[in-house]
């Protein structure tokens, strides 16, 4: 098994696009004006409409809605990122603080409310983890 992606239902599907553009840097790929992906090393955070979803199967996802999964992203510098997707955002979740684990990590929620964690490894370990220098 191999992981491919994380598939977010937008309320805006042409809302929530931008918004992940701009936080990574990468032009979404569409498939049509319901579904897009956003590729990244390591894995894809694709985006489609409820409207896609229920075609196929009724009523199984709820747009912006989501108090369980949060995306996770390793940046270089967190604290660098802080000033540009607070913009972005709107206003952050949790500013940089640096956790138990060895990360540093910022929170911000996307225009549905999907929590975003951005982070650093800043301990040893963790950066021995991620294979960060």
């Amino acid at each position: 098994m191999k992981f491919a992606s994380v598939r977010l239902p937008a309320r805006d599907v042409a809302q929530l696009v931008p918004f992940y553009e701009s936080l990574t840097g990468i032009p979404a790929a569409w498939a049509n004006d319901q579904f897009a992906e956003i590729v990244l090393p390591g894995a894809t955070i694709a985006i489609s409409s409820r409207g896609l979803t229920d075609a196929f199967a009724a009523s199984s996802i709820e747009p912006a809605a989501n108090r369980t999964v949060m995306l996770e992203l390793l940046v270089d510098d967190v604290d660098a990122e802080r000033d540009r997707v607070a913009e972005l955002a709107g206003g952050l979740v949790m500013e940089p603080t640096t956790l138990p684990w060895g990360n540093r990590s910022l929170l911000l929620a996307d225009p549905d409310g999907n929590v975003v964690n951005l982070f650093t490894p800043v301990t040893p370990e963790a950066r021995a983890k991620f294979g960060a220098r």
